[in-house]
């Protein structure tokens, strides 16, 4: 237990450092396509806006009385809601789907209610907030056979934590390279900005916010009754990412709790050109799950 706990400290010590460097250099933003557009929730619960992006399907404009289900996909630690637009070719993957696809901003804030800042409400914002105004701007499925949500890094996390609470919402949650134990790390005595964030976020060892976002508990925990209701788990990590291990204990533990789910173990690293492949591959699997009327 000593071991995995400094093993996932030595990983998280280097997270940010890792996406700071993947994020920093990244180019100057360009113009954005046509099924490209940006938008902004008025959010009462963060007390500020919040941007985001969509992307339409290309039958959008000309089928004025369909509905589409939609893939909510979560950046990563220190990066934004324009990622997966602009560092991905994620526009072009989307004209071959009949999804709507929209980008959060998660900001640094690990996708959870934050148990020091108070108007840092990354979970519930999502939720209450932004899944409902998608689903009242645009012609979104609204039921559980409609939505997806997936994410890289810290975005994984978020996902498959979205997916674990909300069952009643989700009929896929995915991760790529995911920061899967990020609520169980310890902050004591270390001030690296990615441990800074997890300690703002989920707060000190045993708080009430750790384990009710730690994702190895709520699996562990889960009975034949919650794991029936639970959306199908879809998890990829490269062989070369150093949250490698991490991904594949997490995986060990749905086979122990017969957790319907798919892990695909793949060469690569915690990078852009992965995360390119993984997020149209994940576009193609979401073609089995979810309704289209």
């Amino acid at each position: 237990m000593v071991k995995t706990q400094y093993r996932l400290i030595f990983l998280f010590v280097g997270l940010f450092g890792l996406h700071h460097g993947i994020f920093s250099q990244s180019p100057a933003p360009a113009p954005l396509p046509a099924n490209v557009a940006e938008h902004e929730l008025d959010s009462k619960l963060m007390t500020r806006p919040m941007p985001y992006r969509v992307v339409l399907p290309k039958s959008y404009s000309a089928e004025k009385d369909r509905k589409y289900p939609v893939v909510y996909l979560l950046h990563g630690l220190t990066g934004r809601y324009r990622n997966w637009t602009d560092l991905t070719k994620l526009p072009d993957y989307a004209e071959e789907h009949e999804f709507i696809i929209v980008t959060p901003e998660g900001g640094n804030g690990w996708y959870t209610d934050s148990h020091t800042k108070a108007e840092d409400k990354y979970e519930s914002y999502i939720v209450k907030e932004l899944i409902p105004e998608v689903e009242k701007k645009f012609r979104a499925i609204g039921t559980r056979s409609g939505r997806a949500i997936a994410g890289l890094s810290m975005g994984g996390y978020g996902a498959l934590k979205f997916g674990l609470k909300y069952p009643e919402m989700f009929a896929l949650a995915g991760s790529f390279s995911g920061a899967l134990g990020a609520a169980s790390v310890s902050v004591e005595g270390r001030s690296t900005a990615s441990i800074r964030s997890i300690a703002e976020a989920f707060g000190p060892a045993e708080s009430e916010t750790r384990a009710a976002n730690d994702l190895f508990k709520l699996v562990r925990e889960s009975t034949q009754e919650t794991i029936k209701a639970m959306p199908f788990l879809y998890v990829d990590c490269g062989n070369e990412d150093f949250l490698i291990q991490n991904n594949r204990d997490f995986v060990a533990l749905l086979a122990e709790k017969n957790i319907p789910h798919e892990y695909r173990q793949l060469p690569g690293a915690h990078n852009w050109p992965y995360w390119d492949k993984q997020v149209r591959e994940f576009l193609r699997v979401a073609e089995g799950f979810l309704a289209t009327k």
